[in-house]
């Protein structure tokens, strides 16, 4: 884009928002915690996943691939190619001065105006607009509950913290790629065989599942198969139980509805004292996702220290950015705002482990008697 000053005032915007204009796209790029504290009327929230950065600052990720609410995907791109697109952050004041295009902000404006759509970035950011027209400001959450202090980087999935050893060579994912992107061979560093998440909970891939030897010596009764064409190959053999998540690895795919009876088979695997083993393709991306999600559901984590748990276990783990956002939207139905919960149990059956955020004991709690 060559305007020398890609931007839009607070005053020009409030003139637009006050006579109704409808080809005015407008997204805020703050943190979703942010954006439902408050935002202008009719914003839709845009932002970057942290463990995204990277690749799209390579200009290798659509937009689309960024965007997990399948109603404001089609929005956003219907919208864009033809609506005046206005973006803003917190507080963005001069484009020059701000880290553009190295910012979230400028990042997304580089890719818009790389796909031709006219956009601008918002002078003075949500913090000015909000200041001199809050009539024009929505809010989500009551207004008493306490506010945390803002995020200092806006990335998108708040306080995630992702090892620094991640490298973009972890996964040879192309998120825009419509075919099965685990078929990159498993990293030489990594065990040939299941890992242990918990005493009763294994993670692995497709070569594990079809290795009896394998499933015989840890017990391995139960097998979750989070793939839409691999055979669940000893289906026939009454020692084993199978259930199919039919799933590819594809940002378009909706894992999240598979949680609430992947999460019960796993229960019931370990009522029946039996291993179970959750495998997909490579073991990297869907059936991460799952353990997450059971991880979270049932030990109580935070998003950020069930996946960081996982990762200590099999450090190759990367789910794909719109299956991570699917977890983040699991954490928010679940409740789960702090890694800690300390709750006792008088189940005679008690198994403890840390985290690597939080140093306290946790205490995995054992099933009640159906």
């Amino acid at each position: 884009m060559s305007d020398a000053t890609p931007s839009k005032s607070v005053e020009w915007l409030q003139e637009e928002l006050e006579s109704g204009a409808t080809s005015l796209l407008l997204l805020d790029c703050r943190s979703h915690e942010l954006y439902e504290s408050s935002h202008i009327e009719s914003a839709i929230n845009l932002v970057i996943p942290g463990l995204m950065l990277r690749r799209f600052k390579k200009g290798n990720i659509p937009i689309r691939t960024i965007i997990s609410n399948h109603e404001d995907k089609e929005k956003i791109l219907r919208r864009c190619e033809t609506d005046t697109v206005v973006l803003y952050d917190e507080c963005t004041a001069d484009w020059q001065n701000c880290g553009a295009p190295a910012s979230v902000l400028g990042l997304l404006l580089q890719k818009l105006w790389e796909d031709g759509c006219k956009a601008f970035y918002l002078e003075g950011g949500f913090g000015k607009f909000h200041t001199e027209y809050p009539e024009h400001c929505e809010t989500l959450l009551d207004s008493s509950c306490p506010s945390s202090s803002p995020p200092l980087s806006v990335l998108g999935f708040g306080n995630l913290r992702i090892s620094s050893d991640c490298s973009d060579g972890e996964s040879d994912r192309e998120p825009s790629s419509a075919t099965e992107s685990e078929e990159s061979p498993i990293p030489g560093n990594q065990p040939a065989f299941p890992v242990e998440i918990l005493p009763y909970l294994y993670l692995g891939c497709a070569k594990d599942s079809t290795n009896l030897d394998v499933l015989g010596r840890y017990n391995i009764k139960y097998i979750l198969n989070v793939t839409p064409n691999l055979p669940n190959m000893f289906e026939h053999d009454r020692r084993f139980r199978y259930k199919k998540i039919p799933i590819s690895d594809h940002w378009s795919q909706n894992l999240s509805q598979f949680f609430p009876e992947a999460i019960s088979f796993i229960d019931e695997a370990r009522s029946k004292q039996c291993g179970i083993l959750v495998h997909c393709l490579a073991g990297i991306s869907r059936s991460v996702t799952v353990t997450v999600a059971y991880l979270m559901q049932r030990l109580h984590l935070s998003l950020n220290d069930a996946y960081d748990f996982v990762k200590r276990k099999k450090s190759n783990i990367s789910p794909n950015f719109n299956f991570m956002g699917q977890l983040l939207d699991f954490e928010r139905t679940l409740g789960l705002h702090s890694p800690c919960d300390n709750r006792s149990t008088s189940n005679t059956e008690q198994l403890f482990f840390t985290t690597p955020t939080n140093h306290n004991v946790f205490q995995l709690d054992t099933l009640e008697s159906t």
